[in-house]
């Protein structure tokens, strides 16, 4: 049984979501924190009390679409299988990097990156960094049980999740009309889960 969010948790998850619309629709630099409390209807004054600023609300906002997804979890619960491990797992980050918000901001930090570059480096931190780095550590847990071969965890990490984005994510962020369907995406994904077992088999 879930328990239920204090008052405090219940305003953090409305700046939160205010958060991300916003720098989904305005940017970064367009987005203050007084249009996030006007949103989110709480008080700037309560904005500032759970994020010091709006570079931690950024993070905040870009950390809990990753956390939404739980790809480490997602592994860790087939840790005995990397096959089914690494399917739901591509399957989901597909389905993470294409959602709305996600391209959204990825294209704001594209076109805001010589004003504003530490806007950039906050989402690569955030997103794609922590990402990598939680599933380097699902891939270690696989060579330590000698179910796959993995030397360079990271590097393999990188290598799978820049290998399933695929022609789908490009057509997404180039906001092409007609894309790929969900079953070429699914055949893909599982196209490089085989590739990969191939090249990291024992």
């Amino acid at each position: 049984m879930n328990k239920p969010r204090t008052k405090s948790e219940e305003k953090r998850k409305l700046i939160i979501e205010a958060a991300t619309e916003l720098f989904s629709e305005l940017g970064f630099a367009q987005t203050s924190m007084d249009k996030i409390a006007k949103k989110a209807g709480v008080s700037k004054q309560t904005v500032y009390s759970h994020f010091g600023n709006k570079d931690e609300l950024f993070v905040g906002a870009i950390s809990r679409k990753c956390i939404s997804h739980n790809l480490r979890g997602l592994v860790n619960e087939k840790l005995d299988d990397p096959e089914q491990a690494l399917t739901a797992l591509g399957l989901s980050f597909v389905e993470m990097i294409l959602t709305p918000e996600v391209v959204a901001v990825h294209r704001t930090c594209i076109g805001e990156s010589e004003s504003y570059p530490h806007v950039s480096e906050l989402f690569y931190e955030a997103g794609p960094q922590r990402t990598i780095s939680e599933i380097a550590a699902c891939m270690s847990e696989f060579d330590k049980r000698g179910l796959l071969k993995i030397p360079d965890p990271r590097f393999a990490a990188a290598q799978f999740l820049c290998m399933v984005k695929g022609e789908v994510s490009i057509q997404s962020e180039l906001n092409v009309e007609k894309r790929l369907s969900d079953e070429t995406v699914t055949a893909y994904v599982h196209s490089c889960v085989a590739m990969f077992l191939r090249g990291y088999g024992v």
